[in-house]
């Protein structure tokens, strides 16, 4: 039990400090990135969602921690559009339940993991696919296509030129 319980005490981390210039660099991203999603949705897809608040967690990721194996597009596109289809899948067969959210978020966890996509935002899209309204149960089957995939293409490629504008960025590490 000591061995345990001295498991949940953690450790001493020695945290970097963020500079101002990385700061800055991931508000430009994150700006821009949520300003064209919402632009694109008013001006453009007036009729359909594509704001969705996963994408507020995923904005985190993608240009606050660019180095991230979570923030890697693989993760962000994959991850989030198997996610949002379980969740889906999930609503279809069970409604707006309790045991539909939680079986959305679990099934998303276990998908992602196995699939190497693994992408914390994508949980969320699951459990909004579920505990997300009409506006979201309207879309059906192509809530994972649109908003979830079209939303992370479009903050993918903010993000790969916004990221790289800087010198001491690279993004992406990987695909």
């Amino acid at each position: 039990m000591k061995t345990y319980l001295g498991k949940m005490r953690g450790q001493p981390v020695k945290r970097a400090r963020v500079g101002w210039q990385d700061a800055f660099w991931s508000w430009v991203g994150a700006f821009t990135g949520m300003a064209v999603i919402c632009w694109l949705s008013a001006a453009w897809l007036s009729q359909q969602l594509l704001i969705v608040g996963s994408f507020g967690a995923t904005s985190v990721l993608i240009y606050a921690a660019p180095e991230s194996p979570f923030a890697q597009p693989s993760h962000v596109l994959f991850g989030s559009v198997l996610s949002a289809g379980i969740g889906v899948a999930c609503y279809q067969l069970l409604g707006a339940t309790p045991l539909s959210m939680a079986l959305a978020v679990s099934l998303s966890v276990l998908g992602m993991q196995l699939t190497h996509t693994v992408h914390p935002p994508g949980a969320a899209a699951a459990l909004i696919a579920v505990g997300g309204g009409a506006s979201v149960h309207q879309l059906g089957w192509w809530y994972p296509l649109l908003p979830i995939g079209a939303g992370s293409v479009v903050m993918l490629v903010i993000a790969i030129l916004v990221n790289n504008l800087a010198r001491h960025r690279r993004y992406p590490r990987y695909w």
